[in-house]
């Protein structure tokens, strides 16, 4: 069964920084794109980053330069670092995989900016 457990969400002020960790249990992590979405109220889920199993990353245009994605297979985890935080910015994050055979979201981690 596949497992994802988000942490690091919290309450930070406009420009300030947030790490997101994100553990995967169940699946040969070093092989899938992992990836990072929110969810902001009355808003639809988006993509913030992506990265494949190579270490490439995407971004979402409106975090490009400010966030950025990263992998340890060794501890099979992936890893959001959020600098220059906006009060838009302000959403749950959800960590996810898709395999094969199943897509699987964490349970959500909330990310607040607010002066």
């Amino acid at each position: 069964q596949v497992q994802l457990v988000e942490s690091g969400g919290g309450l930070v002020q406009p420009g300030g920084s947030l790490s997101l960790s994100c553990k995967v249990s169940g699946v040969i992590f070093r092989i899938y794109t992992m990836a990072w979405y929110r969810q902001a109220p009355g808003k639809q889920r988006e993509l913030v980053a992506d990265i494949t199993r190579s270490g490439s990353s995407n971004y979402a245009d409106s975090v490009k330069g400010r966030f950025t994605i990263s992998r340890d297979n060794a501890k099979n985890t992936v890893y959001l670092q959020m600098n220059g935080l906006k009060v838009e910015d302000t959403a749950v994050y959800y960590c996810h995989v898709q395999t094969l055979t199943s897509t699987t979201w964490g349970q959500g981690t909330q990310v607040t900016v607010s002066s």
